[in-house]
């Protein structure tokens, strides 16, 4: 920290910010904005000593001449190289790159622990939503059972515009980008990739195990269509993307990060828009249910900030103290199916035959004729998914199925 003065008399804090997107933009007008406020909060005065872009500034240069360091430019490289010259420097680092962080964590974590240094993420995870704040200090020695929920803003923004104003896919990922949720390339979005990679932290948090985003089974929304939707609303569910981190009776971790219907029912299924929810399960507190905006450069910045508050505060690293947890190799769910069909006898029953094969049993069925077709549409009770996987493969094989069969996991709450 300098010993030069403040405006209110105290010291000078340098902050070295890298990256000047939305988020590091959004992130400087606040400094700028709250500075007096911080100031009177910490005694430290923040000042920007420093900022990266793309075509701009020196990182290895920022890195030294600064006390904090904000690294919001997100990807791996030069990010994962700059986090560890301020780690290794025992310099804080307060991040929103969940990528780096679920890829290179269980070096990163181990780094900053050695040399003293704190390493902050609350907005990798959920925007303006506090929910490492809460695994991370408020329910650290609380045994959590599951975490899950809509992480990602910009396929909530999607499906809920999908659902509310019957747009198509393509017309909604347009809104979306119109409005500032989704990015130019928003492959890392909608391919459930950014979600998968804020619920290997999540898991990381709640069970103490190290979890890679390579760990994490995800599918995203961009296969969906308009008429899962719609048959969605005949069976009272409401379709999310939705997260999940649990540990199975058998000690072992599943995560995974996949479109899912939900019972109206369900406190995610009137998450709407850009927000994000979070839903904590423990036999301690039974269940807590974190809600807020999830997309855009404010909230996502208002996190930063929390965080750069903390260390300011000299808040410690939390300790990650890593037990080795076995990966869950099967679980079960219920699905929503959907087949395009010829339109001939006994096609139903060749499909149930299929399915009791798999020991799958059929919850309910809708089928609807389209001239010489129809649309083969049911909800099944739980079954191992590798079952279902088995049974898809041998359906879609079949001479009368046309084009590739739909399958969306259901949230069962009996079983759940």
């Amino acid at each position: 920290m300098s010993d030069n003065p403040g405006a209110e008399g105290g010291k000078t804090v340098k902050i070295g910010v890298l990256g000047r997107g939305t988020v590091g933009s959004a992130l400087i007008g606040l400094l700028e904005e709250r500075a007096a406020v911080i100031e009177a909060e910490t005694g430290l005065h923040p000042v920007v000593s420093g900022v990266l872009t793309r075509s701009q500034g020196d990182g290895e240069q920022i890195v030294d001449e600064a006390d904090v360091i904000v690294e919001v430019m997100g990807g791996l490289e030069p990010a994962e190289a700059l986090v560890r010259r301020a780690l290794m420097a025992g310099k804080p680092v307060v991040t929103a790159n969940k990528q780096l962080l679920s890829r290179k964590g269980d070096q990163l974590f181990p780094l900053a622990s050695e040399h003293g240094a704190a390493l902050r993420y609350e907005a990798a995870v959920g925007g303006a939503v506090p929910i490492v704040r809460v695994l991370g200090d408020t329910l650290s020695a609380t045994p959590v059972e599951r975490v899950h929920g809509i992480v990602n803003g910009t396929t909530n923004y999607i499906l809920t515009a999908m659902a509310k104003r019957g747009e198509s896919y393509a017309e909604a990922l347009k809104d979306a980008q119109d409005a500032g949720f989704a990015e130019a390339d928003p492959t890392e979005d909608v391919s459930g990739s950014d979600a998968a990679a804020k619920m290997a932290l999540l898991a990381m948090l709640a069970f103490g195990t190290w979890v890679s985003i390579d760990d994490v089974d995800h599918t995203g929304i961009d296969k969906l269509d308009l008429q899962d939707i719609a048959y969605a609303r005949e069976f009272d569910l409401a379709l999310k993307l939705v997260g999940t981190a649990e540990k199975l009776a058998d000690g072992s971790v599943s995560v995974r990060v996949h479109p899912m219907f939900l019972p109206m029912t369900h406190p995610l299924a009137s998450v709407d828009g850009s927000y994000n929810a979070v839903t904590i399960e423990s036999p301690h507190v039974e269940e807590i249910t974190l809600q807020g905006p999830g997309a855009g450069g404010l909230p996502t910045a208002s996190a930063v900030l929390g965080d750069l508050i903390s260390v300011l505060h000299g808040a410690d690293e939390p300790k990650h103290a890593w037990v080795t947890l076995p990966k869950a190799a099967d679980v079960d769910s219920a699905f929503y199916l959907h087949f395009e069909v010829d339109d001939e006898p006994g096609v139903l029953s060749q499909v149930a035959q299929v399915l009791g094969l798999q020991k799958i049993s059929i919850r309910s069925v809708a089928q609807k004729g389209s001239g010489d077709g129809a649309r083969l549409v049911m909800i099944t009770h739980r079954a191992p998914e590798s079952a279902m996987a088995a049974a898809i493969g041998m359906i879609s094989g079949l001479g009368f199925v046309r084009g590739e069969p739909r399958a969306i996991r259901v949230f069962d709450e009996e079983n759940a």
